[in-house]
């Protein structure tokens, strides 16, 4: 069985705000995008339609770490 090994990074987002339940996994990679533009947090969340604090915690809280976790996964080639 051959096993193709991709570079593809991986998105570990939530897929729904864990407090109100409302879906905004589709919106990280326009959040993420913007913020490398330098963008205001307000400014961004006014764009992708976030309004509720719950919702915008899920934003700026987040911690990419699956580049830290492949440091120990078992790369069989």
């Amino acid at each position: 069985m051959n096993i193709l090994i991709l570079n593809i990074r991986i998105m570990l987002f939530p897929i729904r705000c864990f407090t109100c339940n409302k879906v905004i996994g589709h919106k990280w990679n326009i959040y993420n995008n913007m913020k490398k533009d330098k963008c205001n947090s307000d400014q961004i969340f006014d764009k992708i339609g976030v309004h509720r604090y719950c919702c915008k915690r899920m934003f700026i809280s987040h911690i990419e770490l699956i580049d830290k976790i492949l440091c120990y996964s078992d790369k069989k080639q």
